[in-house]
């Protein structure tokens, strides 16, 4: 299974999400691009959560890549101050109460994927200079009430601003910026999941000798 699943969240396949993404995901190196415009499932929750619609065979597939990866890189333009609805239906219909989160007594979240960590490539025609003044809601839609809500930590925001009015070099650099991210976390993700051999043969010898005995 790969380490790491990116999720692109544009419903274009042209846009320069799509075009993140796909750097990301090759720079890593053992990474699944999930691209939520090619599957097929409904995007509203029909009856909120007083009762569960059936999951499609593509919803399926994705909720069980989401539980499978240690990583998840969410690659998405904010529009309207949010994000697309196709990626805001794929959260309200894969991230749900007693799978993906649960919660307590108090009334607070438990988040059910920890252990994992994650990135949001968020892209946006508002330059960085009036960020300040037109907020930021898509990053903490995505971050705080979405991903760290169901456990994803650390997960961290990367902003490409101005994109309208960007030039083709700037955009180049973002390019190079994504798959950056994408070589470096792959060197993190490759380390993680490589034993350690001196740890290997320590718990070689630790093993009793009659251990094979069943």
């Amino acid at each position: 299974m790969p380490a790491a699943l990116v999720i692109d969240g544009h419903p274009n396949p042209d846009s320069l999400s799509a075009e993140l993404a796909r750097r990301y995901a090759a720079a890593h190196g053992d990474a699944r691009v999930l691209t939520l415009r090619d599957l097929e499932f409904d995007l509203h929750m029909r009856f909120g959560y007083r009762k569960r619609i059936p999951v499609e065979p593509d919803l399926a597939d994705a909720r069980a890549a989401l539980h499978e990866a240690r990583r998840i890189v969410v690659v998405a333009p904010m529009w309207w101050g949010g994000v697309p609805a196709l990626l805001k239906g794929f959260f309200d219909r894969a991230l749900l109460p007693g799978d993906e989160y649960r919660m307590s007594k108090l009334g607070l979240p438990i988040g059910l994927l920890r252990g994992r960590s994650g990135r949001f490539l968020m892209l946006a025609d508002t330059p960085a200079f009036a960020l300040p003044f037109t907020g930021n809601a898509a990053a903490g839609q995505v971050a705080r009430h979405t991903l760290r809500f169901v456990g994803v930590r650390p997960f961290r925001v990367h902003r490409f601003l101005g994109v309208g009015t960007a030039s083709d070099r700037r955009i180049e650099r973002w390019i190079e910026r994504a798959a950056h991210l994408g070589m470096a976390d792959g060197r993190r993700d490759a380390a993680r999941h490589t034993p350690d051999p001196a740890h290997a043969r320590s718990q070689r010898s630790s093993v009793p000798a009659l251990s094979k005995v069943v």
